[in-house]
């Protein structure tokens, strides 16, 4: 008999709150700055002056997001808002890509230097013949966010129960293509759940209006926006994916190998940064809120502050991350989720972790870990 796994329903509210070890580099950095800014400021010559200019001098980043700003990109807002990028030397120039694939092209033609996209998406780009070797250098979600979002109201409290329902699937969603390697771990036949293609726009408003049983896509997406759309929490069974065999890890920052080997400095101080920001995020969500929402256009604050508990929570601070560390990867894992992808995805070269995964560019563990 194939074990199953208990789901966990997204619950409203702060997470623990776990404290991270910030580098120390960041602050050092800062001091020798201000150090050398006062002697200029005291007139100690033009060579204090030069020493200070080639401190100072940035480096320029082009960076793409996957999709358009959300809770999810909180950590890289609050680097830059609060100037942690600034602290390394870094001056990042964002864009927004249509999707994981795009970014990633975006970062194999050398439009970006780097960018936050999809692990697994990663994993399929590297399987293609002559694919440019672009590796993550940062996990941001430990856990990849898919889920299957239903009603109990129709009937689905436990994956199990999709036996016989209707999933509606929006066009481009990346977690149905794990849904079929995640049924047979779970038992359940693949003709046995009708799949109705729908859009994007009208996934939520569809499965509130009960026109499907359930939909697939990102737990701290859709569950939130169905809450919004006043479908009660209570009624709502959020089967995700981690919880029931899916090995997948999620959102990575994934590098250009140009850049990689031509500022090393910089991407380490890049990652630098985005660990100091997921420790704001986690240490000060408000704040962090904030700092999304004045990205977007219309954004709800109310929501973003609960998707940001959400992707705390589930998504980066894991078991694995607070034992091993923000950022990395445990190779035997991300081995077994390159399977679970060659199930369903026909690599014509599969990859191997270490295809996937570069650990060069993080800081040591201890500057990872949670205290």
């Amino acid at each position: 008999m194939k074990q199953t796994y208990p789901a966990r329903q997204l619950a409203p509210g702060p997470p623990d709150v776990i404290s991270m070890r910030v580098n120390p580099t960041i602050a050092g950095r800062c001091f020798l700055a201000s150090l050398l800014g006062l002697m200029v400021f005291a007139g100690l010559g033009t060579a204090a002056s030069r020493a200070f200019d080639a401190v100072r001098q940035p480096t320029a980043i082009r960076f793409s997001f996957d999709h358009p700003i959300n809770a999810g990109a909180a950590p890289l807002l609050l680097a830059e808002t609060d100037g942690l990028f600034a602290a390394e030397g870094l001056t990042v120039s964002t864009d927004i890509a249509e999707g994981s694939p795009d970014a990633i092209a975006r970062v194999a033609a050398g439009r970006s230097d780097l960018a936050l996209a999809d692990i697994n998406a990663l994993i399929r780009f590297r399987g293609q013949p002559d694919a440019a070797p672009l590796k993550a250098v940062f996990v941001l979600f430990n856990k990849a966010p898919y889920a299957i979002i239903a009603r109990k109201s129709r009937g689905i409290v436990a994956l199990s129960d999709i036996k016989g329902k209707t999933l509606g699937v929006a066009e481009g969603d990346l977690s149905i293509r794990l849904w079929p390697a995640l049924a047979r771990r779970n038992g359940i036949g693949i003709t046995a759940v009708k799949r109705d293609s729908i859009g994007a726009a009208v996934r939520e408003p569809m499965l509130s209006a009960g026109q499907v049983d359930a939909v697939s896509g990102f737990s701290y997406l859709s569950a939130v926006d169905l809450r919004d759309r006043g479908v009660p929490a209570d009624d709502l069974a959020v089967l995700r994916y981690a919880d029931y065999g899916c090995e997948a890890y999620g959102l990575a920052v994934i590098v250009n190998p140009g850049f990689a080997a031509a500022k090393p400095g910089a991407l380490k101080g890049f990652v630098r940064a985005v660990i100091a920001g997921t420790h704001l995020a986690v240490t000060a969500p408000e704040r962090a809120a904030d700092a999304v929402v004045s990205r977007m256009d219309g954004g709800s604050r109310e929501l973003e502050l609960e998707r940001l508990y959400a992707v705390i929570g589930d998504n980066i601070l894991t078991g694995e991350v607070q034992h091993g560390g923000i950022g990395g990867i445990d190779p035997a894992r991300l081995e077994r989720s390159i399977d679970q992808i060659a199930e369903d995805f026909k690599f014509v070269r599969r990859p191997s972790a270490a295809d996937i995964f570069d650990g060069a560019f993080l800081p040591p563990l201890g500057d990872r870990l949670m205290d």
